[in-house]
């Protein structure tokens, strides 16, 4: 069995936790009710498209989705999420 590693921001929280840093979110059930939902509607999938790419476009996707653990066309699919919600931005170069 692969032993699991943990990032800097893996092992930091872990810290706070042991410090007895996190507190219960106010309305937990109705908190947990919307994330629920909120999942459900990220995850459902019911459509499927057709692209072409590059090829080293899609290498390159791919690596970063063997990086991240994940499926290359769920890391697609959240790369573009993110980007119609907002959250990804495109970088200026100065």
């Amino acid at each position: 069995m692969k032993k699991q590693t943990m990032d800097s921001e893996e092992r930091d929280i872990l810290a706070s936790y042991e410090r007895n840093e996190w507190r219960p979110a106010r309305n937990g059930r109705s908190e947990i009710a919307k994330l629920q939902q909120y999942s459900r509607n990220t995850l459902q999938k019911n459509k499927r498209i057709n692209i072409r790419l590059a090829e080293r476009d899609l290498v390159g996707i791919q690596t970063k989705a063997i990086e991240e653990g994940l499926p290359y066309q769920t890391l697609i699919s959240s790369i573009l999420h993110k980007y119609l919600r907002g959250v990804l931005r495109e970088r200026r170069n100065a």
